[in-house]
């Protein structure tokens, strides 16, 4: 077995120029699919917290039901203490208990039906990036203050602006009749128009107060630290639920669609990716048949010295397993450094900067570094460069010794 590996080795450097020219195009195949899946999985990671961040948070306590149904009376008792306890929860980087309702929304001139959501002033902000995406005027401050912070189209709707006061109407946890009048804040643009139409925060005891919910809420949203704990977390904040009624949800249950978005974007990405391999896979076979044609004689040789067929396939495979080793190797140890440098310092592209300015998003990139970004391309080359060493090998069992001696 010694001799057919040193057979293989000296056999790929007989044509230095082809044998580094294929093994090239593996190291470079190798390294931009690296950096591409790297950086693929560090976008749908920063696309799970943008998303995740703007409002649904990793994880949330609901009552059973309410994800489908969004009733009012389905509601969590005493959200705020319980809020408060599972900031005490290993792996939970924040904690807010919010409440939901839908109200009418008047002002001198005109009237809009909106969503009203109560939130906890001093900790939404660590749930939510809607706190940070001011147009003008100030968040809320005060837990009991008559104040409301509104979307930028809906402002332009009810024609108010920062200092304007409007009327809420609608019904309270107990069916009674629910009225306040509100003073506008301040003003966020979220760029999602949907949003800046219709939603509106008040502080939470406020709305508890005006909606007659008690200290029940309606949900109590929950950051992690790392994406990786969101299922250890949701297992973690279930077993403090003492309410058979009230149910932990991870970021998938409750934004299924992001899952789907981010399968279908692998899916098509993947056509690319396999249009490398191929290439790179037929490069190689190229490489290896010419090696065979190249030596049909010295085959020939070897057969009517009484060399069988199948050590000379071996042979043959073995030199593809040393090219495609050679790329493996020198592509992923290239392809991690690079993906290494730019997850420490991370990068940004033209007008990121605006972007994350203006929807309060981190303003850089980074790429993921994981076994699975590193390796995952690189091991699907190797194995299409050893499946397309199968043909030149196959090749060598219809040769007949003295044919294959008489060849030129």
């Amino acid at each position: 077995m010694n001799i057919t590996w040193r057979l293989a080795w000296r056999n790929l450097w007989r044509h230095r120029r082809r044998t580094w020219l294929t093994v090239g195009a593996m190291i470079f195949c190798n390294v931009l699919m690296v950096f591409l899946i790297s950086i693929q999985l560090g976008s749908y990671t920063m696309m799970i917290d943008n998303t995740l961040n703007a409002a649904t948070g990793h994880l949330q306590v609901q009552h059973r039901g309410y994800l489908d149904d969004q009733k009012m009376r389905q509601t969590v008792p005493a959200a705020a203490a319980l809020a408060e306890r599972l900031r005490g929860t290993p792996g939970l980087q924040s904690v807010a208990a919010r409440a939901s309702a839908f109200a009418l929304a008047s002002s001198e001139e005109r009237s809009f039906g909106i969503q009203v959501t109560g939130v906890q002033v001093d900790f939404e902000a660590g749930v939510s990036t809607f706190p940070g995406l001011l147009q003008r005027g100030r968040y809320l401050r005060e837990p009991l203050a008559d104040e409301v912070v509104i979307g930028s189209v809906l402002a332009e709707n009810l024609k108010v602006d920062v200092g304007d006061e409007i009327t809420l109407l609608g019904s309270g946890l107990d069916g009674s009749f629910a009225a306040a009048i509100a003073n506008v804040v301040g003003i966020v643009e979220t760029g999602i128009e949907q949003v800046d139409r219709s939603v509106a925060q008040v502080a939470l005891p406020w709305f508890q107060q005006v909606f007659a919910m008690g200290d029940h809420g309606h949900v109590v949203v929950a950051r992690v630290n790392d994406l990786e704990g969101v299922a250890d977390a949701v297992v973690r904040v279930q077993q403090q639920l003492s309410d058979p009624d009230l149910v932990a949800l991870d970021w998938d249950t409750l934004q299924p669609g992001l899952r789907q978005a981010i399968t279908s974007d692998m899916a098509s990405a993947w056509f690319m990716y396999g249009t490398l391999i191929v290439l790179v896979a037929f490069s190689a076979l190229n490489t290896q048949l010419m090696s065979v044609l190249e030596r049909t004689r010295e085959f020939g040789v070897m057969l009517a010295l009484g060399l069988g067929p199948g050590r000379l396939a071996r042979l043959v495979g073995i030199e593809s397993l040393i090219m495609a080793a050679l790329g493996l190797g020198i592509g992923v140890l290239l392809g991690a450094l690079v993906v290494w440098y730019f997850h420490l310092f991370g990068f940004h592209l033209p007008g990121m900067e605006e972007m994350a300015s203006r929807f309060n998003l981190p303003d850089r990139m980074y790429p993921e570094v994981s076994l699975v970004s590193i390796f995952w391309g690189p091991g699907t080359v190797f194995l299409g460069v050893l499946l397309a060493a199968i043909y030149p090998a196959l090749r060598l069992y219809r040769l007949q010794p003295v044919e294959a001696m008489r060849a030129v």
